[in-house]
């Protein structure tokens, strides 16, 4: 395992959607929610990733969002398989560029948020026309402003079970 430091001061905060294949998402789960692989053209934006920093997760075919996490290391490589992709063309992909995480939250299936309406109110869905939303969540990474992700937390916290807390901002103040 290679560790690489980047170059950003850990002061600026930066948000990233992971968008996952329902199936890389349950590894992502059944590993302990501990590592996240991102695919090898990704590599400049797993470089730019520091320790906490936020990530959002989308599922394809579901098209929902379904956990929150926190970068809690630099960037390293690595080749132990840990995701896959279900497309024969992709099998050797071994989502070799990673970053350690922590979860904040993650949905229980029943209680995933569907990202329609969320897209729609993101700046980064905008550039694309509102009747083809999903192209915004196409590949693998994709990094997005604060405001955007901070649609996204308020619209997780919305769809957590009673009880089950809120994920804290920044400032630790819960955000309902």
């Amino acid at each position: 395992m290679t560790i690489v430091r980047t170059n950003r001061a850990s002061t600026d905060q930066q948000y990233w959607i992971i968008v996952n294949s329902p199936d890389n998402f349950a590894r992502t789960v059944e590993n302990g929610f501990t590592v996240q692989g991102m695919k090898s053209r990704h590599r400049k934006k797993a470089e730019r990733m520091a320790t906490g920093d936020k990530i959002a997760y989308y599922l394809t075919g579901l098209k929902s969002f379904a956990a929150i996490a926190t970068i809690t290391s630099p960037f390293f490589e690595s080749h132990e398989r840990i995701l896959g992709s279900s497309d024969p063309k992709k099998a050797n992909e071994d989502y070799p560029f990673r970053v350690s995480v922590a979860p904040d939250v993650v949905l229980d299936e029943g209680d995933r948020v569907p990202a329609e309406g969320i897209a729609r109110l993101m700046d980064y869905a905008s550039k694309w026309p509102a009747a083809n939303w999903t192209l915004a969540f196409q590949g693998n990474v994709h990094q997005i402003n604060e405001k955007d992700f901070r649609v996204i937390r308020d619209a997780i916290n919305q769809h957590r079970p009673i009880g089950a807390g809120a994920i804290p901002d920044e400032l630790g103040s819960p955000r309902v």
